[in-house]
């Protein structure tokens, strides 16, 4: 099993900056893509950003140009760079990997999800 802790959320002004984190731990697993989602009261979880093993990133559109997603498959660690927030940014963030769990096959090919973390953008 692989277990997602987030972290980095909090309160920022508009236009500011966060980073958030999601640290990846578990045995015998590999984690092919990390992704962040987010969701706000009453509404459906939505995609954020998602990145390959190798590297490849796909985005929603009204973050592009404001978010990097990003991942250190060394430290099993992947990042959201948040620039030029806005108030319609304000959900909790949610960290998602598949991975492949198993030392051999047959493997297991399974999704988890992090407990969130708070952003907050207001003045």
């Amino acid at each position: 099993q692989v277990q997602l802790v987030e972290s980095g959320g909090g309160l920022v002004q508009p236009g500011g900056s966060l980073r958030l984190s999601c640290a990846a731990s578990g045995s015998t697993f590999s984690i092919n893509i990390m992704g962040w989602y987010r969701q706000t009261p009453g509404k459906e979880r939505e995609l954020v950003a998602h990145i390959t093993s190798g590297g490849s990133t796909n985005y929603a559109d009204s973050v592009k140009g404001r978010f990097t997603i990003s991942r250190d498959n060394t430290k099993n660690t992947g990042y959201l760079q948040m620039n030029s927030l806005q108030p319609e940014d304000t959900a909790v963030y949610y960290c998602m990997c598949n991975a492949r769990i198993g030392l051999s096959a047959p493997y297991k090919y399974l999704q988890f999800w992090g407990q969130g973390t708070l952003v907050t953008v207001s003045s």
